[in-house]
Order: C-alpha cells, then sequence, then structure tokens
C-alpha cells in the first residue's frame, strides 16, 4: 500500500498546492473560520467516510476513515485559522482579507492532510484500523480549539495522535523532530495595581501605583533568576504596562499584562505561585492593592519517546526521493494547542522546513513576509503517510 499511496501523493502534489493557494487568499481569524470550515467539509462530499461538522461546538470538522481491518484508531490532526497580521508578501494568492494572512503556514497544514485524507479514502479498505482526520480551527488563540475538539468526545477512542507544523529551519525535504517535552506551555496575566492618586507636589497624600507596579516589574523578573533550577526551562514577559497619565499627577492605578512560558508543568505552576506571592508582597509594602488575573493556557507540549522514536525510524528508513533528511531537532520555544491531545493520548508532533528556495535568512511565522517553499506540502503528506503506513505495517 505504500508505494501506491507515495504515488497517488506525488499525483495530486498541484492540487495540494491550489488548495493552500486558495486558503492562503481567504483567511480567517481563529473561531471565525466558517467559510474555511465549509469549504473543508464540502471537500468530503460524497466520499465514502463519516464527517462530523461543528465539533465542539466550533468550526472543527472530523472525518473517520473506517480501515477494512479491525486495529488501531489514530488522528491525523491539522489546523486552519489565521493570524491578525497585515500580508506583506509579494505572491499573486495574497490576503483578500486585509489585517488577516496565514503567515503561520496552517493553510499548508490544511492543504497538505485534505489530500492525504483522500488518498488515504481510497486505500481504506486495506487499513487494519480507523484514521481519524483532525481539521482543527483556532490554534493560534486560546483556549485554543483542541480542547473542543477533545471534549466533543469523538476522540477519545484514539491509541495514538500525530501532527506536525511547516518551519523555514531548512531546505524542503528536510524533517525535524524530537522527544519528550519540546515546546513549552504558555500563561497570560493581568495585574492591577490601585494606589491613590494625587498631585506631583504632594506625594505624602497620595499612593503612588506606578512605583508599586514598576517594583513588580522587577520584582517578577527574580522568579526565574532566583526561583527556577538553573536547568529549568521559564519565561516572564511584561509585555504591557498601561500607567500613562499627567506629568505632574500621581496615578491611581496602573495595569500589566504578561506572559509566561515553560518547559514542564512543574515550572509552570511553581512560577504562578511566586508571581502572585510578589503581587501579595507588593501589596504589604507599598499599601496598595493588587487584583490578579492569572490564566494558564496551552500545557507543554509532550511527545511520547517510543512513539518519536518510532516516526524517527519509520522516516529515516522511507527512502523516498522528496524525505532528504531526517534531524533531530533542539527544543523549540513556541505553544501549540496540540500539546492538549499530547495530554490525553501518546502523541508525536513533527517538524517539515520549508524554506523558500533561495532564500538565505526567511522570515519565521508570524512574520507579515512569511512564505513557504510549496515542495514542503509534498514533503509533508508523504512524511505523515510513510508514517501511517509504519505504524501500521502496511
Amino acid at each position: 500500500m505504500k508505494s501506491k499511496l507515495m504515488q497517488m501523493l506525488e499525483e495530486r502534489k498541484d492540487e495540494m498546492i491550489e488548495i493552500r493557494r486558495y486558503l492562503h487568499e481567504h483567511p480567517e481569524l481563529s473561531f471565525e473560520e466558517e467559510n474555511t470550515s465549509r469549504y473543508i467539509e464540502e471537500f468530503y462530499k460524497g466520499k465514502d467516510v463519516k464527517v462530523d461538522r461543528k465539533v465542539g461546538g466550533g468550526n472543527g470538522l472530523i472525518v473517520t476513515i473506517t480501515g477494512g481491518k479491525p486495529g488501531k484508531t489514530i488522528g491525523l490532526r491539522a489546523d486552519f485559522d489565521a493570524l491578525p497580521i497585515f500580508e506583506e508578501t509579494d505572491v499573486p494568492f495574497k490576503s483578500k482579507n486585509p489585517g488577516v494572512m496565514h503567515a503561520c503556514a496552517h493553510d499548508g497544514h490544511t492543504a497538505y492532510l485534505m489530500i492525504l485524507a483522500d488518498c488515504l479514502i481510497q486505500l481504506k479498505d486495506e487499513i487494519p484500523g480507523t484514521i481519524k482526520i483532525i481539521h482543527q480551527p483556532a490554534e493560534e488563540v486560546p483556549p485554543g480549539g483542541a480542547i473542543g475538539m477533545i471534549e466533543s468526545g469523538l476522540l477519545d477512542d484514539l491509541d495514538n495522535i500525530f501532527g506536525i507544523h511547516l518551519l523555514p529551519m531548512g531546505p524542503s525535504g528536510v524533517v525535524g523532530y524530537n522527544s519528550g517535552y519540546v515546546f513549552p506551555g504558555r500563561a497570560y496575566f493581568k495585574l492591577k495595581v490601585q494606589g491613590v492618586g494625587g498631585h506631583g507636589s504632594s506625594p505624602h497624600l497620595a499612593n503612588d501605583a506606578i512605583v508599586a507596579g514598576a517594583h513588580f516589574v522587577t520584582a517578577v523578573q527574580t522568579v526565574i533568576s532566583r526561583r527556577l533550577n538553573p536547568f529549568d526551562m521559564g519565561v516572564v514577559t511584561i509585555g504591557s504596562f498601561d500607567g500613562k497619565g499627567t506629568f505632574n499627577v500621581i496615578k491611581d492605578s496602573v495595569e500589566i499584562e504578561g506572559d509566561v512560558r515553560a518547559m514542564t508543568d512543574e515550572t509552570r505552576t511553581l512560577i504562578e505561585t511566586e508571581i502572585r506571592r510578589i503581587s501579595r508582597g507588593i501589596e504589604e509594602e507599598f499599601n496598595v492593592t493588587c487584583e490578579m488575573t492569572y490564566t494558564p493556557d496551552y500545557p507543554p507540549l509532550y511527545n511520547n519517546p517510543d512513539l518519536t522514536e518510532m516516526v524517527a525510524e519509520i522516516l529515516k528508513n522511507a527512502n523516498d526521493k522528496d524525505i532528504t533528511e531526517v534531524q533531530e531537532f533542539p527544543k523549540l520555544s513556541p505553544s501549540e494547542d496540540f500539546a492538549h491531545y499530547a495530554k490525553k493520548f501518546p502523541a508525536c508532533f513533527f517538524y517539515i522546513c520549508c524554506t523558500p528556495k533561495g532564500v538565505e535568512k526567511p522570515y519565521f511565522n508570524h512574520h507579515p513576509k512569511f512564505d513557504i517553499d510549496e515542495d514542503a506540502l509534498l514533503v509533508a503528506a508523504k512524511a505523515v503517510g510513510q508514517v501511517v503506513c509504519g505504524y501500521y505495517g502496511i
């Protein structure tokens, strides 16, 4: 079956590119992807599969391919939301929705998986198990679309789940993998510091929220430098300090917003505990009140070591002209809501390189000039197809 599948994918490379370009021209933001969802649903009409739409109350779809023989059930996931970015690329299929752009390659993820799914549908009698194609919305905005897909219950029977991400970390043909905790978890916090306003000439009659907030900004950096094990990864970023006022008026309140990244759940919990402790200390030290909103969103992404080793061996032994190199990648710093699946099912999330040809320093995902080498779409389809065939021994 593997040789048939690879040949079918090669013959449909142009169709993958066509789908990707259509999606790129018509991007939609997270939780607003109704037209994209309908487009994907229309693709599967008339095919011998079960399609569940509006999964989890959102725009997601799950396409169930029931094989000709009983066996394990796996999931293949691709996301399809875009970002609130004004596109600056010079391509003929530029976004027709100003201020919205597929700057994270989700258009490519969806395009490869639609064609791979269609080929698997045609070969399903040879599959000893069930494959669930997970077209997921809203990866970019917490709480993310993965939670709704999981809570639908339609994935409860999964034995394993696989996903990929297109990244410009090498030329098309290079596939990357890593094991264990590979992406950090993420959290958001907002702190409102309430003091007492007054005139700059009479600071003793006021209680300066800016001074208290500034101490908080400085103090939270010690969480990383003085509370974390030096071998653990953690980041606290203050991205917003809203204290604008008049030069000679003491502000009565400020709002501070921040971002937390941590590679393990234990580290993420420790950072939250320490940030809350510092907030309480600021109240006592400056006689202000602090209202803290702390929202953990995406957990750290954990690649099951045994499953990842299997994926790496399958790809290294693929002997495929389009998969030219398989590398172990370092841990990466973005967050991904695929991590929610990986908390529930043994999972492997790996990487398809897509640096445009002739480009030495590519723009990375989320940049307004981000683009991909579209040859990577076939690499993605083949790599995941190879994993499916190797998993089932077909």
